[in-house]
């Protein structure tokens, strides 16, 4: 064939991929914000489809209407409101809490949803915060505690008469998943969610190059409040620490990380966690988990994890990682 007819085919070619759609329109950047599970949310994702991100605010709205413990007719507040009957509740519903009981037999119990009447007594961002809880009444409500208690059939949930669940701990990771399938199922593939800190990326950047996620500084100490950043696609990254909900009183941190066998902050030397997880419900647990076990128990803990890294920050500013994230996590220079 001569070189004529081969530029002729090629062009026919191309006309031909363009006319069908081949060669289709570049993904365009599209962002939005919200206020959903008591915390700002933001999407930022690549996509010509102008309806997407509503849809997507649709389904976080749904999921706040659904989990959160104190909108009354929602799935946790009929749980926490049956005197100890079985409550009948949604898939997702029951999906969380058995993840969530997962983790409480994986942890031996730090990580714990029935902790409610113990962070029922703190007040760690109202008119309130800064005043100790009598210590009798957090007894009490230590008491209440026991994760397995907490009955999940085919038929629904049902818990003892006078305890409570809080999905506070988690529902934010699994509700940032449940969005980023959403949005995968229609089509996204390159973009990052960032729910009150909880963040998760779909894919990598459209050019191909992997997502630099902060890590976020525990005390505060460095400059734009990042730590260090950590190169992630297709993966979470979420941090718990003492910076997040807490005061000071006479000298001691007191912090929304509460022992579920005292219901007091846990006192250890660390200052924040940060998982780097492929699902961000593991991520969230897992922070809060680990955080609950200290540096050494928490690093083997998790150097006995596939797929799971992460980083560590003592209340002294020394800061470890596990070995899994070398040369994808580097520190921030002061």
């Amino acid at each position: 064939m001569s070189r004529k007819w081969t530029a002729a085919l090629l062009c026919l070619s191309l006309t031909l991929g363009l006319a069908l759609g081949g060669c289709a329109p570049s993904a365009a950047k599209q962002s939005r914000s919200g206020f959903y599970f008591d915390t700002v949310i933001s999407m930022t994702v690549y996509t010509n489809d102008e309806k997407l991100l509503d849809d997507a605010q649709a389904e976080c709205q749904r999921y706040d209407d659904l989990l959160s413990k104190t909108k009354v007719g929602s799935d946790v507040w009929n749980i926490n409101h049956a005197n100890g009957e079985r409550v009948a509740v949604s898939e997702d519903t029951r999906d969380i809490i058995e993840k969530a009981l997962e983790y409480s037999r994986l942890s031996e119990g730090r990580f714990d949803i029935t902790i409610e009447p113990c962070v029922a007594l703190w007040d760690f961002t109202g008119d309130a915060m800064g005043i100790l809880p009598d210590g009798d009444a957090l007894a009490a409500a230590a008491a209440k505690v026991d994760w397995t208690q907490v009955d999940v059939s085919d038929g629904g949930v049902r818990i003892p008469a006078g305890m409570t669940i809080d999905l506070g701990a988690i529902a934010k990771g699994y509700i940032t998943d449940r969005i980023a399938d959403f949005l995968k199922d229609r089509g996204v593939k390159n973009g990052f969610l960032n729910f009150g800190g909880n963040v998760l990326t779909i894919g990598g950047k459209p050019d191909g190059t992997a997502w630099n996620i902060g890590v976020q500084d525990p005390q505060g100490t460095q400059s734009q409040g990042i730590l260090g950043v950590v190169a992630v696609e297709g993966e979470a990254v979420v941090t718990s620490g003492i910076y997040e909900r807490g005061f000071d009183v006479d000298g001691v941190r007191y912090h929304h990380i509460l022992d579920p066998k005292t219901g007091w902050p846990v006192q250890n030397e660390l200052a924040g966690v940060s998982i780097v997880a492929e699902d961000a419900f593991d991520a969230d647990a897992l922070s809060t988990t680990v955080f609950a076990m200290g540096l050494e128990a928490g690093t083997a803990f998790i150097e006995g994890l596939d797929g799971i890294e992460a980083v560590f920050v003592t209340r002294d500013d020394a800061v470890t990682w596990t070995s899994g994230l070398e040369g994808r996590f580097t520190l921030q220079e002061q």
